[in-house]
This record gives structure tokens, sequence and C-alpha cells, in this order.
């Protein structure tokens, strides 16, 4: 039986990493069994087999995250007094919920650290005589739980509206009837309030919960995304927001169901600036996952996507020409943001010194697999010497669409990018490396079509060694001490931490390797620093500028290319070199201080040590 559970997984999972996998199985049969394979594999690779025979996800090992509960959560019952302390309702539609789970529901709200709350309740023509006898027990006991028993069955949208007309706090939560809360979740709410009272919308770090109430799949979230949320509902739980916002929207909408909680955040944030949301990273919902619920991966309820993909297309309907369609996974989707009707020229800068068939690779792959119809290719060359390369950049001169510079100094990275870009004639820049070379013919539209954005900087492409293995997916602040590469290493075929291999979102920094920027952006930071800079980080500190101005950088899977990552320069592997580079890494940890270990799109809960987004090490 075990058996068969591990081929599923790994048919699931794809046939990339068939070997890869098959070789864990071999050396892991030997230690853990059938079952213990299983278990690795589930925890590793973040999937739900499909069939339901498998209740973990494969993410983190469940004795890794029960450690982080230790070290993390044995003081939580430790809270100190609130200035201010708002009535906050938990809104909480109820059906035929099992005795447990709805018993664990009640005793966790009743467990709350903080006191000034209210649990607004309402059954949806429960069938079952036990929850209603269990409903009516303790909203008898307790004065602060409220109940509407509805006469017909509404399904949740309608039910939770039925709750929220009950609710007299400020500020609005909601819980699932078989869910439950961390007994500091209500007083973290508060407290936040009571530190930034400007928020609007409030949501944290979540787990779930098995059909035996142990705790797994932890998701450690990214603070406010925009263009992750239109990729999928991160957010998700555990989420409040400003009571008169909700009545402002008109609360949950029938039709949206499986999806209501996505819809109503789209149709909130017409009331919500940016700096009105806010985050906490303390795990303070836990999920539970059983069967039918949302929370098993996206296999069952599948009218939960459909409802998702509509509240998207309401939320972009009044933005002209923006579209919206299914993502690359199941409760993804993709935002398709027009390009004008004539396209603006882009301006391709690539630097390079001999490495004639790295070159060639690149050059001959734009040329022929970029639909993008209005581009220009500007070849920096940096002091060839080898007659192969001189020979064919002659050549490429001779192209209508290629320019072929001079630029014969030492070796500088940013220099070089800067003085490509001051001879650009395009519109937008694209920084691509020589070693570049294109997969998917719509990479170019797709990073313009982000880059036109008025609010967006830096957008980053999905970049793959030779392998098939991730090389870049975005940049984490942080890692190695100053930045590394999301997801680094990881299988062409893997969804990533919770999805984020395969949908578009926001990112502190993206790799100049394959970078498209508007020209304006790119002047108006400084472009790239080409004197504390020359090498290293020069990418990730023209992020951070851009960041500084108020854009907000972008990456997206939907542009993929192969990177042969610095065959053409070489490694650091002198003693110059090594110089060179510590004095760089200094540069920017004294530039951007703090900032390097808080990165706005991570989680301080996750690693700094590697790129895999594990639990952090206590």
């Amino acid at each position: 039986m075990f058996f068969k559970k591990v081929l599923r997984v790994i048919s699931h999972h794809g046939s990339d990493n068939y070997f890869r996998i098959a070789k864990q199985i071999y050396v892991r049969y030997r230690r853990d069994g059938w079952e213990g394979i299983l278990q690795r594999l589930e925890k590793k690779y973040n999937i739900v087999e499909p069939e339901h025979t498998i209740t973990h996800t494969l993410q983190e090992s469940s004795d890794t995250y029960h450690h982080w509960i230790e070290q993390h959560e044995a003081d939580i019952s430790a809270t100190s007094p609130l200035e201010y302390s708002p009535l906050i309702s938990i809104i909480t539609p109820i059906f035929n919920t099992q005795e447990e789970y709805l018993i664990d529901m009640f005793k966790s709200v009743l467990a709350q650290s903080y006191s000034n709350w209210e649990l607004c309740l309402a059954d949806d023509a429960s069938t079952q005589s036990k929850t209603l006898q269990i409903v009516k027990q303790y909203s008898q006991k307790y004065p602060n739980i409220k109940v509407s028993y509805r006469v017909y069955n509404g399904h949740i949208s309608s039910a939770s509206n039925s709750a929220l007309s009950l609710a007299t706090g400020e500020y609005v939560v909601f819980l699932d009837h078989d869910d439950t809360l961390s007994p500091d979740a209500l007083y973290e709410m508060a407290k936040k309030i009571n530190q930034e009272p400007n928020l609007k919308l409030i949501y944290s770090d979540e787990d779930k919960l098995n059909e035996a109430s142990e705790r797994y799949a932890v998701h450690f979230k990214s603070a406010w995304n925009p263009d992750m949320l239109l990729s999928q509902n991160y957010i998700c739980h555990f989420l409040l927001l400003k009571r008169e916002i909700v009545e402002k929207v008109g609360g949950f909408r029938e039709g949206y169901e499986g999806s209501q909680d996505h819809d109503l955040i789209l149709r909130s944030l017409a009331y919500i600036e940016d700096t009105e949301i806010g985050n906490i990273e303390r795990v303070l919902y836990h999920w539970r996952a059983i069967k039918g619920s949302t929370a098993r991966g996206g296999y069952e309820k599948a009218y939960a996507h459909e409802a998702g993909l509509l509240a998207l297309k309401d939320y972009v309907e009044e933005k002209k020409g923006v579209t919206v369609e299914d993502g690359l996974l199941k409760n993804t989707y993709k935002v398709n943001y027009p390009l004008p009707e004539q396209p603006p020229l882009v301006s391709l800068i690539i630097p390079t010194r001999d490495g004639y068939e790295i070159l060639r690779n690149c050059i001959e792959s734009i040329l022929e697999r970029t639909s993008y119809p209005n581009y220009e290719i500007i070849v920096i060359d940096n002091g060839s010497r080898a007659h192969e390369t001189i020979a064919y950049l002659k050549k490429l001169a001779k192209h209508p669409q290629i320019r072929v510079l001079e630029y014969d100094h030492p070796f500088n990275y940013s220099a070089l990018n800067n003085f490509g870009v001051s001879h650009a004639k395009g519109e937008l820049v694209a920084l691509i490396n020589n070693d570049i070379v294109v997969i998917n013919k719509q990479w170019l539209s797709e990073m313009v079509s982000h880059a036109l954005r008025k609010e967006i900087g830096a957008v980053g492409a999905k970049l793959y060694y030779p392998d098939n293995t991730i090389q870049h997916a975005g940049v984490i602040l942080g890692i190695g001490g100053v930045a590394g590469h999301a997801h680094k290493y990881f299988s062409k075929a893997e969804p990533g931490y919770f999805s984020r291999l395969k949908i578009v979102q926001n990112v502190s920094a993206v790799t100049g390797a394959a970078l498209v920027v508007e020209k304006r952006l790119y002047e108006e930071v400084g472009g790239l620093n080409e004197v504390e800079l020359t090498v290293a980080f020069n990418d990730v500190d023209f992020c951070l500028k851009l960041l500084q101005k108020g854009y907000r950088n972008l990456w997206t899977p939907y542009a993929e290319l192969y990177h042969h990552e610095s065959k053409s320069r070489g490694s650091e592997d002198n003693a110059e070199k090594v110089k060179r580079f510590n004095k760089e890494v200094e540069y920017m940890k004294e530039r951007w201080g703090e900032s390097l270990i808080n990165d706005h799109y991570y989680n301080s809960n996750l690693t700094l040590v590697h790129e895999n987004f594990a639990i952090k090490e206590s």
C-alpha cells in the first residue's frame, strides 16, 4: 500500500524528478521503510496526494516544526496591558460541524488572552441536532456569544453575512467553524492596532491541523504583496478588517463561495491604502485540513478555483485591457497586462568579452525565440581578443537590430551596463547577461507588460541552470549576509514554497542577468553603482534604490530563460577577487543596514542560511 502511495506522489510531482526521487527512495527504504519514505516525500515537495490518502503537505519535517513551536510559543500567555482595547467581532458560519471540531473552535475562542471580543455565529440551518445542541449550550453560558439561526441553508457567504449582521465591534475577524485560534490571536491583533492605529487590514501566519489535530504545513507569509494576492489568496487566515469597510462593500457576495474571503479582500482594497495593511509574523490560526476542506491543497472544492477566477475578473474589470486566466497550479491565477498598440522599443544591453560560443547562443536565441516585435540589441564589447569573437561581432554589427559598442576599460559590470543604457534608444532597457539563452517566446512581452505599469520598478525572470534546476526566482535579502536567490537548485517542476515558483509576485530584488526596467527609472536612481559595486550586488543595490523611491519590483515565472551563470567571467577564485567581493559585501551592509535582514517579501521565521524557505533554526 505504501509503495503505491509513493509512486502516486512521484507521478504527481512530475517526470523531471523521477531519477532524483528514486535515488532517495533506495537510500531511505533501507533506513525508514516505505512509510518513512512517504512521509519524507510528502514533507519535502509540498504536495497533497490526489486520492486524499495523504494528509500532510510536503514541506517541513514535523519534528522541525514541532521544535519551532516549542522554542517560540512557550510564553504566548504572557501579555502586556494595552492602551486601547477595541471590541473585535469574530465571524463564524456554522453548518453540521463535527462535534469535536466545533467544541475545539469554541474552546480556542474562550481561551483568548484578550477579553474584549464577541463571537458572532450564524447556524446555516444545520440538520444535525448535536451541532445545534452545542451551539445553544455555549451561547447560553457565555453572553458574548451571539447566534443567528437561519431557517434555510444559503451556503457560506449568506451565513457569514448573517453572522456579520450581529457584529458591533470596530474590527471583524473570520474563523471557520472547524478551525481554531492561537490563544494570543486577538491580543496580537489588538497589539498591532495599538502600534499602528492607521491599519485597516491585518493578517498573520497560519498552519494546518490534520484529523488528529496535529499541527503541520506552517505558512510564514510575505508582508503586503499586491501582485502575489492577484496570483493567489496568500493572505487567507488570520484576517482582520475594519467593520466599516466590510459594510461599505456589502459583506460577502453569493456566487463566490470557496473564494469568498479572496473576493472580500479584493473589494475592500478600494478603501485601503498600501500603508494601511499590516501583517503579524506569528502563527495565530490553525486551519483544519479534513476531507472536503480547501486546506487539502486544492484537490477538493474545485468550485473554489472558479470562484477565485471570477473574483479577480471582477477586480480588474475597470482596468482597460487587463485580463485574468488560470495560473500554473490549482487555485493560482495569472493577470495579463496589455501592451500598447505600438509596443515601445526595448534596448537589450549585453556586455561581453570573447566567449564566442556563449554569445552566439545568447544572440541567436533572442532573435529566433522572441515574439516581442520592437527591440534592439546593444552588445558592449569589453576588449575581446579572440579572432572568432571579433569576426562574429563584425557580423552582428551588420544586423539591422544590433549595435556593437566598444568599451575598452577594465571589467566593471556596472559601468558596462551604464554605458550601454546611455546609448540605448529604447523607452525600456533590458540588462541581459551574455550567457542567457531564451526558452519561451513571450519572455520579453511578459516582462515589458509589467515594467510598463506605473507602480512597478524592475522586473525579473525565471532562470534555470542547464540541468533544469532553478538559478533565479527572485532575490531574498539577508541570505548569506547580503542576498541570495530564492529556491536555488529546486527542480523546474517544483511548485516552491506555497506555490511561489509558479506565481507572479513582488520581491525586494531581481538579478541583473535578465532584468527589464523603464529607462527613465534606471536613470532616476542613478543606474548601477560603478564605484563601490563593480561586480557583485549592483543589481540588488539598484532594486533597493527603486524600492526606496516607492516602486515595487516584480518576478514572473512566465519569462523563462537558461543562465549559464558567470561562464564568461569565471568564479571568485583568487585573492584579488575575494578581497573585492568582501569589500562589496561590507558596502552593502553599510549602505542598507537592517533592511538586509528584514526582507518585506520574506518572513523573519524563515532561514537566512539557505535559499529553500526552511524554518529558521533557533
